[in-house]
């Protein structure tokens, strides 16, 4: 903004130079060929669960491209699934849609879509991703994440789907959460099917998505438009991150390339310090950090950790057909822990308390340590 305006605070809001999301990696952002992929999609009938949300609403968007048969979009977020329908139906295509408004808990509804459509392949992007919303209830955690993803798991084995990809997080590994240990559970429920199935069932993990609904960039944008202050939890804090467009690409290349029972690991580079993310995007809206927005510092929120890990300690990587991303050694599950998972399903859905919930858990994912949280007593 011209200094004048900048000068008035009142007008701050509405004068910001515009940020590129690109801008804030500080490497150069993927850049996957994607015409292989013409052949996985072109012409087939795709299921996305959780299709209305940031991840799965991009995958739509880039299937799109290759000129599928018919997309089936699953959600259980009614505005935004009906929000990306008419963003949808103003696009030129001749793809069919299928809108489809139920939750991958529901076994029934699940099957429902099985039954109605033969499905080739499933991109699972349902979930509840928010740490402080699952940590203070572990039981949605269990039911929609875990639960929900062997639902849609078993239901594409039994239908003989051909490719099934899930979308997983950094926050799975080394587990500080209740919502990073659902999705390693998930992830191990995933691996273990894989053994003995003919569909090829594939896991992506990435760190945070830049621009994705509720992660920090939305949420500076705005304490920066309101003039600040620009709240970080802490100055020492890190996270991997990505675009939605590159997180997608990788979910896509999976998708095209996978051969059952991987885990793919995108190089994301180096870890990004949260503090130095709001001073470039301050500095990227052409004011000064500490002058005209200062930085708050509000301390780590319940099972928050300084920094996140892409790989647990079992877990090698060997290079794929793309020198950016990785293929994580497969690991297996033995039936018992199959009991386990199923039976901290079973308390989840009787309404057991938090304690309980997250102490199965911990006993599922013995690497599950609690941190910033009350569940901490647990693992003295």
């Amino acid at each position: 903004p011209a200094i004048d305006k900048r000068a008035n605070s009142q007008g701050i809001g509405g004068n910001l130079k515009p940020i590129i999301i690109e801008d804030l990696l500080r490497r150069d952002a993927i850049d996957i060929d994607l015409q292989k992929n013409v052949l996985q999609y072109q012409d087939k009938t795709i299921l996305v669960t959780g299709a209305a949300g940031s991840i799965g609403s991009e995958i739509v968007r880039q299937l799109l491209k290759f000129k599928p048969h018919k997309l089936i979009l699953f959600d259980q977020a009614e505005t935004p699934l009906f929000d990306l329908k008419n963003e949808l139906f103003k696009v030129k295509h001749t793809t069919q849609f299928e809108f489809l408004l139920r939750s991958v808990s529901n076994y029934a509804s699940v099957e429902q879509c099985f039954k109605a459509h033969a499905i080739d392949v499933v991109f699972h992007a349902a979930a509840y991703k928010h740490v402080f919303m699952t940590e203070t209830t572990p039981a949605a955690a269990v039911l929609n994440n875990i639960l929900g993803t062997k639902n849609v798991v078993d239901l594409a084995i039994k239908n003989a789907v051909g490719h099934f990809v899930m979308v997983s997080t950094d926050k799975a590994v080394n587990p500080s959460n209740v919502m990073g240990a659902s999705k390693r559970i998930a992830e191990m429920y995933v691996a273990n099917q894989a053994e003995a199935s003919n569909t090829q069932l594939i896991t992506t993990r990435f760190g945070n998505v830049l621009g994705s609904n509720g992660s920090v960039v939305p949420i500076f944008k705005e304490q920066i438009a309101k003039g600040g202050p620009v709240t970080v939890t802490h100055p020492e804090i890190t996270r991997f991150f990505m675009t939605i467009t590159e997180a997608c690409q990788l979910v896509l290349e999976a998708g095209a390339t996978g051969t059952g029972g991987e885990i793919y690991v995108f190089d994301m580079g180096a870890p990004v310090k949260i503090k130095d993310l709001a001073i470039s995007m301050i500095r990227l809206s052409g004011l000064v950090e500490n002058q005209d927005i200062t930085i708050e510092y509000s301390g780590l929120r319940p099972g928050e950790k300084l920094y996140e890990e892409l790989l647990t300690d079992n877990e090698n990587l060997k290079p794929s057909h793309n020198e950016l991303i990785y293929i994580a050694q497969k690991e297996s599950f033995g039936e018992e822990k199959i009991q386990q998972i199923e039976r901290l399903i079973a308390e989840a859905d009787l309404g057991k308390s938090n304690e309980i919930l997250v102490q199965l858990m911990k006993k599922i994912v013995p690497e599950f340590k609690s941190m910033n949280s009350s569940y901490e007593k647990m693992d003295s």
